[in-house]
């Protein structure tokens, strides 16, 4: 019976293992719009390496009090930002695009100023992969745009999915 509970529980080990190892995030920055804001937002190209979709469902950090996964939407014509509650599916095989303009980690309550090349950490939590825990670069003179020359585009998430619709004129710039 013994070596049972310590073979499952290493089966379980090893399956949480892999599960963290098919997410791979890549390009992550963060910004505030002045060194006296309250809000920021980090943003992220998050890929699924694995055969199962996973889901982004949850993030935290030191540097604020409050932090929300969000999207921009237009509703009868205005920009919106809003909490999305579920959080954002990471399609197997795929990625997720975090960015400026449509799912980004919103962080409210800045405990402090973000300051241009110093970093924050950031801990995300997956339905699958459970948590991964990164270091996120303070970059507020990045355009917005992330090198995506080398990125496969099919499988993409990250401009609008859910019940609004995304901001008319949105690119992956």
């Amino acid at each position: 019976m013994k070596l049972k509970s310590i073979l499952l529980g290493t089966a379980l080990s090893l399956s949480a293992l892999s599960a963290v190892a098919d997410i791979v995030i890549e390009q992550p920055y963060a910004r505030s719009s002045s060194p006296a804001a309250r809000v920021g937002a980090a943003f992220m190209v998050i890929q699924n390496t694995g055969d199962e979709d996973d889901r982004l469902v949850a993030a935290a950090t030191d540097a604020a009090t409050r932090v929300e996964l969000h999207t921009h939407v237009m509703n009868d014509g205005v920009a919106k930002m809003m909490e999305v509650p579920e959080g954002f599916v990471i399609p197997a095989h795929g990625e997720t695009l975090l960015q400026r303009g449509g799912y980004h980690v919103m962080m409210m309550g800045l405990t402090g100023p973000f300051v241009q090349d110093e970093s924050i950490t950031l801990h995300l939590t997956f339905e699958k992969a459970g948590e991964v825990t990164l270091v996120v670069p303070i970059d507020g003179e990045r355009d917005g745009g992330m090198n995506m020359g080398n990125m496969n585009h099919d499988g993409m998430a990250g401009m609008g999915e859910g019940a609004a619709e995304p901001m008319a004129g949105m690119s992956n710039n």
